[in-house]
């Protein structure tokens, strides 16, 4: 689920690369707005349309250049045996939180139920991301995003002539708080698109504390270590996925191998067609759906926090040859305002000090993941 990040001025960012010899001038194409809006009328969407045998050369993997390029050998993809972490039972049973720091040292993530969101409520939040995928494409594109900006509807933000883009076209939105969103990236078709996204937002920021402050618990600390290391302003962002079929699925990934570098992300599966996998002992492993279960997985920032205890797990998405799939991925924060480092806590003469202090933003992550690198490691001591 690779992260979108709060505004920043792509020429900016470029020219700071370009100081530090990481990509050449050239290499950018990006350096406009409309070379950004040519790239974002390549919609994935309108690109499976057209019903092409091949992707695009510019969606095709290069395999030997991925993180976690580990093969199976000819066998299918194993499930991942994630842990079903009960969110009500966090507060008052001792078992239930030693589960979840089980599950988070082991695979990073959990899949979450009894978190508080009815069902029903949750085929709202999907039906309102269907329908809008659904529209035609001119009523889509009202909601472009802009060239130095994130939140509205595209797909990849191209940064780099050898970029390889994903098979996916995404709408992203702050959603809190309030005062920075950008309503006018919010569609109004459906009707009651923003009526029903607004509701969930404040759910999901009582998910967000409720998990935050269990994970805490779960290493004897104050509940609200990790929370006070953030600012009152800091950006939860929701990211709406579609991934069309693709003829020659293999030939390309829904999202690239990556971590977050949120401190969690929940993700609201599709009801039928998986495609999330997740690494772990260099084999890849896929998420299967739970029915009504968030999958929850903590993020960079949390690793750093937890002085490496609990481990960002780095994820991929592959597509399916027939079948559509939607997602909501929701980061939380969406990045770091405030310097953020390993709780005191957690470091004895047995248990060093593994990370530095850092302000994990998006300049930051970009700069490394544009090598290629992941950018937690670059914050190891």
């Amino acid at each position: 689920m690779l992260n979108a990040y709060s505004t920043y001025d792509i020429n900016s960012y470029k020219s700071q690369i370009n100081q530090e010899n990481l990509l050449d001038e050239d290499s950018f194409l990006c350096v406009d707005e409309e070379e950004v809006m040519q790239q974002a009328n390549n919609h994935v969407q309108e690109i499976a349309a057209a019903d092409c045998h091949q992707p695009p050369e510019r969606y095709i993997r290069q395999e030997h250049k991925e993180y976690g390029n580990f093969t199976t050998n000819g066998r299918e993809f194993s499930p991942a045996e994630i842990p079903v972490i009960d969110v009500s039972l966090l507060p008052s049973s001792p078992s239930e939180l030693h589960n979840l720091k089980s599950a988070v040292t082991t695979w990073g993530c959990f899949q979450a139920i009894n978190y508080g969101i009815e069902s029903s409520f949750l085929e709202k939040v999907r039906e309102i991301g269907k329908l809008f995928f659904g529209l035609p494409a001119d009523e889509k594109k009202k909601y472009l995003r802009e060239a130095d900006d994130v939140d509205g509807y595209g797909n990849d933000m191209v940064l780099s002539d050898d970029q390889i883009l994903d098979w996916n076209d995404r709408l992203y939105l702050t959603i809190v708080p309030k005062h920075q969103r950008k309503i006018q990236f919010w569609p109004q078709n459906p009707t009651h698109f923003r009526e029903v996204l607004d509701e969930f937002s404040s759910k999901v920021e009582l998910i967000f504390e409720a998990v935050l402050k269990a994970l805490a618990r779960s290493l004897n600390l104050d509940e609200d270590c990790f929370l006070n290391q953030y600012a009152t302003s800091e950006k939860i962002g929701a990211r709406y996925n579609y991934y069309p079929p693709c003829p020659r699925p293999e030939k390309v990934l829904g999202v690239k191998p990556h971590a977050d570098s949120s401190a969690i992300t929940l993700l609201l599966q599709d009801e039928e067609v998986e495609g999330l996998q997740v690494l772990k002992d260099d084999q890849w492993f896929g998420v299967p759906i739970v029915p009504d279960a968030l999958t929850i997985n903590v993020g960079d920032q949390i690793e750093i926090m937890s002085n490496g205890i609990f481990k960002s797990p780095v994820h991929r998405v592959v597509v399916d040859s027939e079948k559509e799939r939607m997602t909501l991925a929701v980061f939380c924060p969406v990045q770091s305002n405030q310097v953020i480092g390993p709780v005191e806590g957690l470091i004895t003469d047995e248990t060093p000090r593994l990370y530095k202090n850092v302000t994990y933003s998006l300049d930051f992550f970009l700069k490394i993941f544009q090598q290629g690198r992941r950018p937690i490691d670059a914050c190891k001591i």
